[in-house]
Parts: structure tokens; sequence; C-alpha cells
């Protein structure tokens, strides 16, 4: 599909909401208080969703300490996630508003992710509340800075071993919960439920420091488990990857604001295929309306090619491709995840000897032997 240029007649109605195709769906946005999550939360919204937004930052209690632009550096790579954000003026109750003013209808709860008490707390909320839960989104990050080219040897091991809690245990615990329930909806409705975890990259390239390069492979690799153990539950799972972002810490970050964030290029001139977190909402607002979703279960995708498949555009009409624009600047080093490398993630044992698994709780058993009797 050709690329609409901005602000083209063709690009300007592609992002539009107006058409309301989650109308009826539920969505929970895990870490929407900012950044991608908050722009996924956004983008449901305008498509008419419900959705919950959960985080820890809330209007009722205020994070201590007036906030001031984040250190980066040696002073920034030494906050752990619990303090990363304090002070930021971003709540959840504000993100759940501009749900709502978008079209849909935001709900604001205060979650720690960590805490798998809260969690289970909050789907019996949702399904109290809804009775169904048809999109999970798992955006919360390791909330922390990472010193790029650090090796592994002098990694500070307990703030590093936070931080994978925090990115990965999160996402682990809310679908752990938050299945069973979106099994259940999407065989009543018949409609694929959908699981999106946000990380960073669609591929398995190294990504210059140990914990950032776990934390990042095992969010596209949990898509991918996840999608297996799902496979026959219409529910989906996929890992979604953003650009060069223009969230609110990047944009403090290269001291611009979005009036003027090409100010920014003067710093790094690959800004200039920036894209704000409204583009990676679209995408998984795109995913979610797709009644072929499970086509595309358990694979990395990313923003700008989800953009040339399905059309949208990011907030100001533009469609920003960062993978072609690396690919232009730096040579085809990208190597996203594509059919070669899938075909070694599936047909091994597990695959072989219980090609039947998962059967609505039958007793695994191995292929070409009897199930045992029961009694």
């Amino acid at each position: 599909m050709a690329r609409s240029k901005p602000g083209s007649p063709k690009a300007a109605t592609q992002g539009e909401g107006s058409t309301q195709k989650l109308k009826s769906k539920v969505a929970l946005v895990a870490g929407a208080t900012r950044g991608v999550g908050r722009g996924i939360a956004l983008a449901l919204g305008e498509a008419g969703a419900t959705v919950y937004c959960t985080g820890r930052s809330t209007r009722a209690k205020p994070k201590a300490g007036a906030h001031e632009p984040r250190k980066r550096g040696q002073a920034g790579q030494k906050l752990w996630p619990a303090d990363y954000y304090a002070g930021r003026p971003e709540t959840i109750e504000e993100t759940a508003e501009l749900v709502t003013a978008r079209g849909g209808k935001g709900i604001a709860v205060v979650v720690d992710h960590l805490e798998p008490e809260q969690v289970e707390k909050l789907i019996a909320r949702v399904r109290a509340e809804q009775g169904r839960l048809n999109i999970l989104v798992n955006d919360i990050s390791e909330s922390a800075e990472y010193e790029f080219g650090q090796t592994f040897w002098n990694i500070d091991l307990e703030r590093g071993f936070a931080m994978f809690r925090n990115a990965i245990h999160t996402h682990v615990i809310t679908s752990r919960f938050a299945a069973p329930f979106m099994i259940e909806t999407a065989k009543e409705s018949g409609a694929s439920g959908l699981i999106v975890e946000i990380g960073d990259g669609d591929s398995y390239v190294y990504r210059g420091h140990l914990i950032f390069d776990m934390v990042k492979t095992t969010v596209i690799r949990l898509a991918f488990a996840m999608a297996r153990e799902l496979r026959r539950k219409n529910v989906a799972a996929i890992a979604l990857t953003p650009g060069f972002l223009r969230s609110e810490v990047m944009l403090e970050h290269f001291g611009v604001t979005e009036a003027n964030w090409r100010d920014a290029l003067k710093k790094n001139p690959d800004y200039a295929v920036s894209e704000t977190p409204l583009y990676a909402g679209r995408a998984v607002a795109a995913l979610a309306a797709d009644p072929n979703i499970m086509k595309k279960s358990g694979r990395a995708l990313s923003t700008w090619g989800l953009s040339d498949e399905y059309g949208f555009v990011d907030a100001d009409g533009s469609r920003p491709h960062w993978g072609g624009h690396f690919e232009g600047k730096y040579g085809k080093t990208m190597k996203n995840c594509d059919d070669g490398f899938y075909s070694y993630w599936v047909g091994g044992p597990i695959d072989t000897l219980y090609a039947d698994w998962p059967n609505d709780g039958e007793k695994i058993q191995p292929a070409g032997q009897t199930k045992a009797k029961t009694v």
C-alpha cells in the first residue's frame, strides 16, 4: 500500500475514529497513565470502546515532590522503577477523561500490577460492571533508564532485577487473571479477543544492555507463548513496537513540546520520523477491529508496518515509517521477525507429542497413546 503524505485528503480521513468500530468492546490498558499506554487508551476510545485505564499515578494520591525535568545520564540511571516517574503530572484519571472526550468511556482504576491480589480484584470488577473483556494491553515497562553499553558484569543486579519484574512480571500477572475471562468472552460472543504486548523492536537483535535485551525479547516471546496456548481459544496475542516516540518523557528529554517538536532535530535528525503515542493506539484499534486477527497471533508487529496494511495515520495525518527510514539511512539491518524466523518456534517436541493441547481441561496425553479411563 502506498504511504499517504501528511495532510493529504486520504491521510486526513484514515485516522478518524468516527466509525466507532469498537463500540461494543471492553478494553483494559495496563499502564495507561502516559506514553504509549495513554495513546492506546485514547485510540480505543475514539473507536468507541469502554477502556479501563490502570496505573499507580492518581490525583487521589499524588506522588511527593514537584515535577522537574528528568535528569538523564548518571543521575537518571540510578533511579529505580518505583521512583522513575515520581512527581510527573500525568494521572490515570486524566487519561480516562481524555478517552471519554474522544467518544469512548474511560474508567480509571488505581492498580499495582505487581500485586496479584489487586489484579485479580480488577478483573472481578470488570466482570461485574461489563460482563465481558475483549482487549488487554500490557504496556507497563521497566520504568527506568539504562546505561547503554554497560557490560553485564558491571550492572547493578538488584536494580536490573527490579526493572525486569516491572516490565515482565506485571505482564504475566495481568494476563494470568485476564485470559480466562477473555476466553469466556470470545466463546460467548464469537468475536476474537486480543492481548497486546508492548515492546521495543520487532527483531531479536542485541539491544545494547543485558537487562534491556532480556526485557524486550521476552515481551516478544510472551506474545508467542501465549498465542500457542490460546490458538484454539479465539484469543490472539501479539507483540507491538512503536517507532521513535514523541511521548511526554522523550519530548522532555529533548527540551521540546508537541508544538515545537521539530526543534529536536537539531539534536537528533532521526526524530524527523518520530510518532506520537496515538499512532500505536490506532495500530491496536485496527488490530482489534480485524475479524482475521487470529492469523497474526504470535507475531511481533510494528506501527509502521501496520499503517502500511490498515492505512491509519498519526495525530497530524502523517504516516511515520521508522523501519523505512532506518533502512534507507543505515541499510537492511533491522532484521524483523519473519516467517523464516517463526518457523523455528513451532513443530518441536511439545507440538509433536501433545498436538491437541490445550483441550479444555482434559488430561494431556502424548500423541499415539490411549487416554486413561476416568474412574
